[in-house]
Order: C-alpha cells, then sequence, then structure tokens
C-alpha cells in the first residue's frame, strides 16, 4: 500500500471527503497537490499533511475549466516532477425540484462535477500517456447519481455522468497502463448537513458521541475518514487490475455497484406495437419495475 514517488491531485480538498482523500494519500506517502477556491483553507489543509509528516502543496482555483485543470496537473510536475494519481472530487450543491431549477442552479452544478471531472480527468490522461508509466483516476460519484434524489437534477445528472464517463475511459486507457474507477461516498460533510434523515447522526458526532451501528452498517455512514482507503486502495499497486468500477463506501460498509443490466426481457414476432406492449405488461414487466430513489432502512427503537 506505499504511495512512496507517487504524485496525486486532488480536487475540492480543502476540506471534507477531499481532505481525507488528500490526507489518507500523503499517510501512505504520496506527494499531494490539495486544490479549493479559498487560499485560507488550501493552506490550512496543506499545513494539516505537512504537520503529519507528508508532502503537500496548494492550487488554489475554481474546478470545471481546462485552465484549471492545466494549473492543477502543471503545480503537480512544477512542485514534484511528475504525476501519477489523479482525484476528481470537487463538488458543489444548487438544490431545487425540477419546476424550480434555474439554467444558472444547472449550470453551476454541472461545470464543477461533470465539466471538471472531465477536463481533470482529460488533463491527466494526457499527461500520463506521455509520461509512459500508466497511472490513477479516481473520480467521485453518489449514491444519488445511482439512483436519483429528490431536488437534484444537476447533481444526480453529473454523479450518473461521471460514472459513465469512468466506464468509457477504463476501456480507452487500459492500453496505457490507467486504472480510472469511481468512488461513491456517504459522510458527515457540509454537503449532507442538509438531509433531514441524516440530522440526528451529524449532530451526535460534532458531539463527539459514537456513531451507532445502525449508521454505520445499514446506513453505510461515517466519517469522511471512512471512505478515504478505497481512494488509496486504487492509486496503489494493490488495485493496478481494478478498473472501471463504482464503489460504494460509508461507515463501516464498502460495496460495488453494479452495471445498469436488462431484468426483464421479452420477444414478439414483428417487433412490438402499443397495443401488444399493453396486452402482455403486466405478465412481462410490471413485477419488475425498479424503484427511484435509495430505499433507506428504519433504525429500530433504542
Amino acid at each position: 500500500m506505499k504511495l512512496d514517488n507517487k504524485v496525486a491531485v486532488v480536487t475540492g480538498s480543502g476540506q471534507g471527503l477531499g481532505l481525507a482523500y488528500a490526507q489518507d494519500l500523503a499517510r501512505h506517502g504520496a506527494a499531494v497537490v490539495v486544490n479549493d477556491v479559498d487560499q485560507a483553507i488550501a493552506d490550512a489543509a496543506v499545513s494539516s499533511i505537512v504537520e503529519a509528516g507528508g508532502k503537500a502543496v496548494a492550487v488554489v482555483a475554481p474546478v470545471g475549466s481546462t485552465e484549471t485543470a492545466q494549473k492543477l496537473v502543471a503545480g503537480a510536475v512544477g512542485s514534484f516532477g511528475r504525476l501519477d494519481i489523479m482525484v476528481t472530487n470537487a463538488g458543489i450543491l444548487r438544490d431545487k425540484v425540477l419546476w424550480k431549477m434555474t439554467d444558472d442552479d444547472f449550470d453551476a452544478v454541472v461545470n464543477v462535477h461533470l465539466r471538471g471531472t472531465f477536463t481533470c480527468a482529460r488533463e491527466a490522461a494526457v499527461h500520463f500517456r506521455a509520461q509512459g508509466d500508466g497511472g490513477r483516476i479516481v473520480c467521485i460519484g453518489s449514491p444519488a447519481g445511482q439512483r436519483g434524489n429528490f431536488g437534484q437534477t444537476n447533481y444526480s445528472g453529473s454523479k450518473a455522468g461521471i460514472v459513465g464517463m469512468v466506464r468509457t475511459w477504463a476501456m480507452e486507457l487500459g492500453r496505457a497502463g490507467v486504472t480510472v474507477n469511481a468512488v461513491c461516498p456517504v459522510a458527515a460533510t457540509a454537503m449532507t448537513e442538509s438531509v433531514p434523515f441524516l440530522q440526528p447522526y451529524i449532530e451526535a458526532m460534532k458531539s463527539g458521541d459514537p456513531l451507532p451501528p445502525f449508521a454505520r452498517r445499514e446506513l453505510g455512514f461515517g466519517t469522511p475518514a471512512d471512505a478515504a482507503g478505497i481512494v488509496s486502495f486504487l492509486a496503489s499497486d494493490a488495485g493496478a487490475e481494478v478498473t472501471g468500477q463504482a464503489f460504494a463506501v460509508g461507515g463501516d460498509r464498502l460495496a460495488l455497484w453494479t452495471h445498469p443490466d436488462m431484468i426483464a426481457t421479452s420477444y414478439r414476432d414483428g417487433g412490438w406495437s402499443a397495443d401488444s406492449i399493453a396486452e402482455t405488461w403486466a405478465d412481462t414487466f410490471a413485477d419488475s419495475l425498479e424503484s427511484v430513489g435509495e430505499n433507506l432502512p428504519v433504525e429500530p427503537a433504542r
């Protein structure tokens, strides 16, 4: 699991999950480029890594544009001589239901999450192919992108798109020795503080109380540090054969998401008209319809 002599960029790593990823990569020996839009937050993140014995520098810039992606890769190469790991974590929220979501709400989230993942991964891929000794791309997705989430058209769409891009990039970059994977974490961060059913657990954590097993296991919910190990694993030699996958992580739970697949199939000579679909619907597809959103368990009374 050693990442000595490896160099990583982690976007959106001034705090929260991104900081946990950066700190864990540094703890395993990687030099890290920390990224945030706030200089003070980025500097504090760098200090936390350096004071723990690691190596880090900051690149302050908003993720989304090609210019920022180039700055991040250049920051890694200029400070540490190379780039081996790109973790695309930066994100924002602009939650609203569909009929209230503005163009700006949509574009802002898509620009950071989807376009930012694309531009940073593309810049890393160009560098990895020129460098000639492989590389690792870890893109941060979300359960919302796998199953949808109320009020998150922009976020869910972006996160679903990220997993689709990961599957494609895994095919395109395989011959170059570059692995590409997605991680879909659930953790207590500023982005989950607005989720009502998580409030009791977040308040408990703020008070220093341990999370109950139900939260850590059934909900797969924990601290940002709980979600960091899978990123370091995928960045390491131990994860060299793993590519094109989407992992769920949080609390005590680590899981692998499946590909979307056809779960009910029927055939009809000559094809399907609307009438023929209606005639056979109840017997062929009605009992196989997929749910939307996460079907979260309810904690038993204590």
